[in-house]
């Protein structure tokens, strides 16, 4: 099935439409327990390939294997069209505490604990998670790339990408291997990331902005909420169609519970926003920083 928005092709096996589907939503509050709904959980994960999204990411610390369990409980035996992406980088404590972890025996640790959750033999793209609350840090990650392309030596990876990361650790990262995605804090409000947003164009690299719609802090303004009313669309539709519409390496990843939510997501993108449109949103004031993320 066709997706609205079209589609990216992050290697010469792998090409995903540009709307997919982010898990974090889907256990409890504080992305922590189980969901409050199970059955419209495991609903909303079939319905999301039901309409063509070939590509779901998640993590084993998004509740602490809630998201995964679900992921399996809904979609297991995936089909060949269906792509899993994952991060790794972090952890809970017992308390729902993020918590980062970010050693190289870490990273393969938490990549064997995504391969058992989501019953899966080889992840997709598994992502390297790097940065903070506080920003983005730069630190040498090349020990923990070496230890991804290992993983994918041995079959249980299949590319690699990074998250929350500064342009010196990309170039360094694809000095060790090629990276197929670079997903990072920005959307319409927060965009204190236009300088990675153009390098990952210019190299051919999916980019993918987590908290597209504010995440724990949903998108404010009143010019994005006229924009939404001249066009009888919600503010959330024509937030993710200013994304699409940004830069065609961007690819989308809205989080959702919902059924409703989630057909309002996918149809973001059909709407065609004019240049008139596009310049008006375009004057929204920057948040910039790397804002509340540790989340993500």
């Amino acid at each position: 099935m066709t997706l609205p928005g079209g589609t990216l092709t992050l290697a010469p096996d792998l090409t995903i439409h540009r709307m997919g589907y982010g898990a974090m939503q889907l256990p409890g509050h504080g992305v922590w327990g189980p969901p409050r709904d199970r059955d419209e959980a495991i609903a909303v994960l079939r319905a999301a390939v039901e309409a063509g999204i070939d590509h779901i990411d998640t993590a084993d610390f998004y509740g602490k294997s809630v998201s995964n369990e679900l992921i399996r409980a809904a979609l297991h035996p995936y089909g060949d069209e269906l792509h899993i992406v994952t991060k790794v980088g972090a952890t809970r404590s017992d308390d729902g505490g993020w918590v980062h972890l970010r050693t190289s025996e870490a990273v393969v640790a938490q990549v064997h604990d995504n391969l058992a959750s989501l019953g899966l033999e080889t992840i997709d793209v598994v992502n390297l998670r790097m940065g903070s609350a506080e920003g983005y840090g730069e630190e040498s990650i090349a020990d923990r790339i070496g230890a991804l392309v290992e993983l994918q030596q041995q079959g249980k990876v299949k590319h690699i990408g990074l998250s929350m990361v500064t342009e010196a650790q990309l170039a360094e990262a694809l000095e060790i291997t090629p990276i197929v995605t670079v997903q990072q804090y920005y959307n319409l409000v927060v965009r204190g990331d236009e300088s990675m947003l153009r390098r990952t164009a210019e190299l051919g690299i999916a980019y993918v902005p987590f908290f597209p719609l504010g995440g724990f802090t949903p998108l404010q303004s009143g010019v994005l909420a006229d924009v939404a009313a001249r066009l009888g669309a919600s503010s959330q539709q024509v937030a993710l169609a200013w994304l699409l519409q940004r830069s065609a390496n961007i690819a989308l990843i809205p989080g959702t519970s919902s059924r409703a939510h989630l057909a309002e997501n996918i149809a973001a993108a059909s709407i065609e926003l004019s240049a008139d449109v596009v310049a008006e949103l375009d004057a929204i004031a920057s948040a910039g920083g790397a804002g509340e993320v540790d989340a993500a």
